[in-house]
């Protein structure tokens, strides 16, 4: 980075290194005692073009961002406003952002805090501004994950930053799931609980769609059978990426019902999805046709199922982030959960890769330069 001092430091930390959770942000803030540090702990990291799934490692991206304004926030379980209060919580928490078109990153323990909460309220403050994150996959049970902010570890909570200034974030949601059968009105519904599509039983409806695939996709089905909940005016035509994900976590045979991992609305557009990795592999690589160019770094936050597990193969969603972007720096995570923008709304996903891709909002006056390692 020559003579600049970086003032921003993306740290990932894989479980191999649980024992030193506590130690590590230290060991990095005697490094860079310039810079802000945000990070968590994960099953696998990401960094240096490498995706890290199953040792012990850890990713540390420093950036130098001039022009660039960070204000930094951590915020625990019990401080999260109710939904009424939440627009004002947060515009009070980043008063002097409004108007200055902020973007944020955030990590969440996923035993402690409420993330779609958190997600509704800062959008709620801050309308369209871009999002991304990720829940932190380093601990299995409340108190073993880490959150890093600044000096500071944290067990419990949220961490994040707001960018304003000199920056710009165009975002990627790639779900990876492709469209199975037609797309279906909920016709009843009550909470979670899908009774009927199209004035039919909704387990039905879901077995005949299974029944219609080929013998390989009725094998994916049983296992990666997802339902995808239709966003924008609902008046269509949909296609791939106008689907918001959702799993199916149950069924009941005597009323013939299926039950969704997401609250849902009659009249709502719905279409069954399957998970596979070609739908993966092209639906990254269509979104990514879609950004700009002359992006200094990216973020990469994606799900522990996707990876090894999913394509047979190591760094993927990195190979293909640089292959459109360049030989840019590439830090992130494998996470529990994954927040970033679907048809302008922001939501926390599962199964999905979100890429946050940084430039400087003025490339003539000032530049972002980035290094890496992992």
């Amino acid at each position: 980075m020559g003579p600049q001092e970086p003032n921003l430091v993306l740290l990932f930390v894989s479980d191999g290194h649980a024992e030193h959770y506590g130690e590590v942000a230290a060991l990095v803030g005697g490094e860079f005692p310039a810079a802000l540090i945000i990070g968590c702990t994960a099953r696998g990291v990401i960094g240096g073009g490498r995706e890290i799934e199953s040792s012990g490692a850890l990713s540390l991206t420093a950036a130098a961002l001039p022009g660039v304004t960070l204000n930094p926030f951590h915020l625990d379980a019990e401080e999260l406003p109710e939904s009424e209060r939440a627009s004002a919580f947060w515009s009070q928490r980043f008063g002097g952002l409004v108007g200055e078109d902020p973007c944020f990153l955030m990590l969440a323990d996923p035993f402690s805090m409420d993330v779609e909460s958190m997600v509704r309220g800062l959008e709620a403050a801050f309308p369209g501004a871009p999002a991304i994150g990720g829940l932190a996959s380093g601990g299995g049970a409340p108190g073993e994950n880490a959150l890093y902010i600044g000096s500071d570890v944290h067990r419990s909570g949220a961490v994040g930053i707001a960018l304003s200034g000199n920056i710009v974030l165009e975002t990627v949601v790639a779900q990876g799931c492709r469209p199975v059968g037609l797309p279906m009105f909920v016709t009843r519904a009550r909470e979670n609980i899908l009774f009927e599509l199209d004035g039919r039983p909704a387990l039905q409806v879901a077995n005949e769609v299974i029944e219609s695939l080929c013998e390989s996709d009725q094998r994916a089905a049983h296992q990666a059978l997802l339902l995808g909940l239709g966003i924008g005016d609902g008046q269509g035509p949909f296609g791939q990426g106008d689907f918001l994900m959702r799993n199916l976590v149950g069924k009941d045979e005597p009323s013939g019902s299926l039950l969704v991992g997401a609250m849902l609305d009659e009249k709502q557009v719905v279409q069954f999805q399957l998970r596979d990795a070609t739908a993966a592999r092209e639906e990254l690589q269509a979104s990514l046709s879609q950004v700009g160019d002359g992006f200094a770094g990216a973020v990469l936050l994606s799900c522990l199922g996707r990876g090894e597990g999913l394509y047979g193969c190591a760094n993927h969603d990195s190979d293909q982030v640089r292959a459109r972007c360049g030989d840019i720096p590439v830090a992130g995570f494998f996470a529990e959960g994954e927040v970033g923008p679907v048809g302008g709304e922001t939501f926390v996903h599962g199964y999905t890769s979100v890429i946050g891709l940084f430039r400087s909002r003025d490339s003539e006056t000032a530049s972002v330069e980035v290094t890496e390692g992992s």
